[in-house]
């Protein structure tokens, strides 16, 4: 007898996609198309989301320091976090910054410029810090660790404080 494999049920069909030496420039504009319907994908790449990030798509960003302020923390924790209104320069929009580290709030004044990075959670608040995304990461000058030359010679800060 003769099979035949139009009528079975095992029959698998096709694919659904180009195959063959001619097919690669298809296939390219295809998967170049529908990456934007992942949601990640497309928010990352969106000029939207280029023109709502305060760094411009940058790392870091330089700073003026306007103002220094202590948040409260979201409950259950009662705290005080320290932390600074900063103007960056590059775009002159005002950010809040959280300044890591034991007193080191005391070692920042009005118009030092600083060094701003994201906190770590690509543009969202970490922890009981509410609407704070972004955090210091150098004051360029700073009298706040001892020198190792004469007195009164100061020290560039660049040192991890978290």
């Amino acid at each position: 007898t003769r099979l035949d494999f139009r009528s079975s049920s095992t029959v698998k069909m096709g694919k659904g996609k180009p195959a063959g030496i001619q097919c690669a420039r298809k296939l390219r504009i295809h998967r170049r198309e529908q990456k934007w319907h992942n949601k990640k994908y497309s928010r990352k790449h969106s000029i939207t989301a280029l023109k709502a990030n305060p760094f411009g798509g940058a790392s870091h960003a330089k700073g003026i320091v306007l103002e220094r302020i202590g948040i409260e923390a979201k409950q259950p924790n009662s705290a005080i976090r320290k932390s600074c209104r900063v103007q960056l320069i590059k775009n002159g929009k005002k950010i809040a910054a959280f300044v890591p580290g034991d007193g080191c709030l005391n070692h920042v004044e009005e118009n030092d410029e600083v060094l701003i990075s994201g906190f770590g959670r690509s543009g969202h608040s970490v922890g009981d810090l509410p609407g704070v995304r972004f955090k210091w990461s150098r004051l360029p000058v700073c009298l706040c660790w001892p020198s190792s030359g004469t007195e009164g010679e100061t020290r560039t800060y660049s040192s991890r404080m978290s």
